[in-house]
């Protein structure tokens, strides 16, 4: 089992960028792929990013291509979320997930969630 928490969410202008850092604990952290999603209210958990085992394939949606770039460092037990020109489209709590067989885009398949960061972008 692992653990996830996620940091680094805010208030931000449009045009601005902000960091996610997404910190597990647990098993080995390698064992995982990792997925980024988000949710605002009264719509459903939207795929933004996701990222293999070792970091060499990732996955991006393409509301947010070109702007979010998604990485790991395994021996820091971490996943980034790395956010430029944000939107307020962008506006959302965004959740690490994690998967021991899978890194697309369905939620259903990761089995292991964080709490949720708010991110806020103001127009």
């Amino acid at each position: 089992q692992v653990q996830l928490v996620e940091s680094g969410g805010g208030l931000v202008q449009a045009g601005g960028s902000l960091r996610l850092s997404c910190a597990a604990s647990g098993r080995t952290f390698s064992s995982y792929a990792l997925g980024w999603f988000r949710q605002s209210p009264g719509k459903e958990r939207e795929f933004v990013s996701s990222i293999d085992w070792s970091g060499d394939s990732t996955g991006i949606a393409a509301s947010v291509k070109g702007r979010f770039t998604i990485s790991r460092d395994n021996p820091k037990n971490t996943v980034y979320l790395q956010m430029n020109s944000l939107k307020p489209e962008d506006t959302a709590v965004y959740y690490c997930a994690a998967s021991s067989f899978y890194f697309g885009n369905s939620p259903t398949k990761y089995a292991y969630w964080g709490q949720g960061t708010q991110v806020t972008v103001s127009s």
